[in-house]
């Protein structure tokens, strides 16, 4: 018996094809290299092309919306026209931003990058890097106060960041009433302590939603870029903060390289106290949607993965960031 029309949720892209359908819509014609690099929330295919090296960006169905893709696409053009070291896109010839796929599970987006200059920071960043970084991402906070898009998409507000994802993962504490009750503990704790933080400027900005050492590459003289702004969205600005202290503390970034982000950042602006107050439930706020995106992406990818250790160790983790040493280690 044969199954015709079988459901599929993910595919991977043939390299080839996309040599020949996707890339020459970019003027790439003596393309010599392209091949499937790396995947995340994106499938990225490296792509080289006479003396020019490129990445080439496939959203994943599942994912991101259209809009929220176009989002992301604006702002990164926003924030190159400000002068800022972004890696922005790259139009088709005909001046699209994007190129859209009828993948097998439904529609993706092909985005073509510059290969930023530099490379990632083997071990993290040391401290002169991540001074640098924290005065860029205040800069950014700041621009962004005039950015408008025509593309909507969801805030990272309380909505989208804390109960949707709760929706994701306290089903699978169904069988540990005590470590439900703690997730629901430490959601209104978090709660309570957000709703003292104002929704305006200059605290409420577009933040780049991910701002890790794996999204930056450094040139030998500290010349940075950004790239990966597909988390990105209107928020708290202290919550890029967060999400820069849920990854740093996730991976041992040193604390005084964690201070030197800090301190660049606060050459460009200030926190106030609200803010100040509200940079641990941030962190916690911010673990908890990197948790819920680790989730979706196992059920779809390798189930294998989620187990009662795996549960345990991100719930270990969140106690961790909701004690009162949550910075020391």
């Amino acid at each position: 018996m044969v199954c015709s029309d079988f459901p599929v949720i993910y595919s991977t892209l043939s390299a080839i094809a996309l040599r020949e359908r996707v890339l020459p819509q970019y003027g790439l014609k003596t393309v010599s290299q392209c091949e499937l690099w790396n995947r995340g929330l994106s499938d990225i295919y490296f792509v080289q092309a006479a003396q020019d090296v490129f990445v080439l960006r496939v959203s994943h169905h599942h994912w991101r919306s259209p809009t929220e893709i176009f989002f992301e696409l604006d702002f990164l053009n926003f924030l190159k026209n400000q002068g800022l070291p972004v890696a922005a896109p790259l139009p088709t010839e005909t001046g699209e931003w994007a190129v859209k796929i009828q993948a097998p599970e439904g529609d993706r987006y092909a985005t073509l990058f510059p290969f930023a200059p530099g490379e990632i920071a083997l071990g993290g960043w040391n401290e002169t890097q991540s001074r640098h970084l924290g005065a860029v991402v205040a800069q950014i906070h700041q621009v962004s106060q005039d950015f408008i898009c025509d593309h909507p998409r969801k805030p990272l507000d309380l909505d989208y960041l804390l109960d949707e994802s709760l929706g994701v993962i306290l089903p699978f504490f169904g069988d540990r009433p005590r470590d439900w009750g703690f997730m629901q503990d430490t959601a209104h704790k978090i709660r309570e302590t957000l709703a003292q933080l104002p929704k305006e400027k200059p605290l409420w900005s577009v933040c780049w939603g991910d701002a890790h050492c794996g999204n930056v590459h450094f040139t030998e003289d500290h010349q940075l870029t950004l790239f990966d702004f597909d988390q990105c969205g209107y928020g708290w600005r202290a919550f890029e903060i967060g999400k820069f202290f849920q990854g740093a503390l996730t991976t041992g970034l040193q604390r005084r390289v964690r201070e030197a982000f800090i301190a660049g950042y606060e050459s460009q602006t200030t926190f106030v106290t609200q803010e100040q107050a509200a940079l641990q439930a941030l962190t916690q706020l911010a673990y908890i949607w990197s948790w819920r995106i680790s989730l979706i992406s196992i059920q779809i990818f390798n189930n294998s993965q989620l187990d009662r250790h795996y549960l345990t160790q991100r719930l270990e983790r969140l106690k961790a960031l909701s004690s009162r040493d949550w910075q020391l280690f």
